[in-house]
């Protein structure tokens, strides 16, 4: 049933087989089985496409909520924390993988010696139920999903540039004063992001504006606007951890200080019949108390 069940979730034998650490053939003969053991066909096969026929349909809504209760059930039996075990799919995006996720996991790893952790790092967007993810890092506001969201925090974000960038500032176009500015300089621009390329910031008096900027340069990737940053392609609106080390040598400057930036919202997400497994409510508790003491998250 779990075979099925993850069969239909990525609509693929060999990526179930690659899970299982198993054979395309082994996985097919599991499905096989039981559809011979309920009399009934679920799936209709081609060479290219997987496809759940009416009483596949209907046995998967309930097979899935089945295995999920049975996962919730065993995890149940399992008394103190230092007996949970098994693995755990987390996903987050390549930066804050690598530059503020990293450490926890492996905190949480030393804590729980019996969990193993299948780390997935994508700047884009990614199908948790496909991918069979228990846990994801999400940052930004969310569209409406059948997901189940816990916010843990906010992260911090400035405009920053090189310190070649601030030097090189010439009387026709000196450092931004005030947001509007920015429409003088090449911007940098993720694209992960709604937003994109419309900035905004709090004024001193407490209203909002919001500038519409330009430039040479979008990635949906984190790691290429540090690079573009510090090779002085232009200037970059950025959470704070993604330049923290940087702007701490001094090879980054903060533009703008007196202008309050609008934090990003920090969510964790799961799929609705993974929420209450063991593990995933154990890391979700160690990142939110790990996170609520970042300092450049809020």
């Amino acid at each position: 049933m779990q075979t099925f069940v993850r069969v239909v979730e990525t609509g693929s034998f060999s990526a179930v087989a690659r899970e299982q650490t198993s054979t395309q053939s082994a996985v097919s003969k599991q499905v096989a089985a039981l559809e011979r053991h309920l009399g009934a066909k679920l799936l209709t096969r081609t060479t290219r496409t997987l496809a759940l026929t009416d009483d596949g349909e209907r046995y998967y809504e309930d097979a899935r909520r089945l295995v999920a209760e049975v996962v919730e059930a065993e995890g149940q039996l399992r008394r103190g924390e230092q007996q949970l075990s098994g693995w755990l799919r987390v996903a987050a995006s390549v930066g804050f993988g690598t530059r503020v996720l990293r450490p926890h996991v492996h905190s949480f790893l030393a804590a729980h010696p019996g969990v193993k952790i299948d780390l997935k790092l994508n700047d884009g967007f990614i199908d948790l139920v496909e991918h069979g993810i228990d846990l994801a890092v999400r940052i930004g506001n969310l569209a409406d999903s059948t997901l189940v969201a816990r916010r843990i925090g906010r992260i911090r974000r400035a405009v920053v540039a090189s310190r070649a960038y601030v030097q090189a500032a010439t009387p026709e176009r000196p450092m931004p004063s005030i947001p509007e500015d920015l429409k003088r300089h090449p911007c940098i621009v993720y694209t992960e992001l709604r937003s994109r390329n419309l900035w905004d910031f709090s004024t001193p008096d407490g209203s909002t504006v919001s500038v519409r900027v330009e430039g040479p340069l979008q990635t949906n990737a984190s790691d290429i606007v540090r690079s573009a940053v510090l090779d002085g392609v232009g200037v970059a609106y950025s959470p704070t951890w993604l330049f923290q080390d940087l702007i701490d040598a001094g090879d980054v400057q903060v533009l703008l200080p007196a202008w309050q930036t609008s934090p990003l919202p920090l969510h964790l997400v799961s799929p609705p019949e993974r929420r209450h497994a063991a593990k995933v409510r154990a890391f979700s508790e160690h990142l939110a108390a790990a996170l609520a003491d970042c300092s450049m998250c809020s």
